[in-house]
């Protein structure tokens, strides 16, 4: 799977983008956003907000019940506040 960072989400991750290998039993958008955190303290740090985040699967807008798998690409979209 493909995950691809954007706004402050980019910033905490340090990356753009990156590859994940998706588990399995992971089959669902929710349980995607739930099982992220637990990969290490980079991901615990940037997904303690994860509920505010925009998420899309293979540029269309997801549910959290919403199916997902390896082959997909996963935008996570924080919401941006500007002036």
């Amino acid at each position: 799977m493909k995950l691809r960072y954007f706004a402050w989400l980019r910033s905490s991750m340090g990356c753009e983008a990156e590859e994940i290998a998706l588990p399995a039993e992971i089959r669902s958008v929710g349980m995607l956003l739930d099982w992220l955190p637990t990969q290490g303290e980079r991901f615990r740090r940037a997904f303690e907000f994860i509920d505010v985040v925009l998420v899309s699967v293979n540029k269309e807008y997801a549910e959290r019940s919403d199916p997902v798998r390896d082959e997909d690409e996963v935008y996570l979209v924080p919401p941006i506040a500007g002036g």
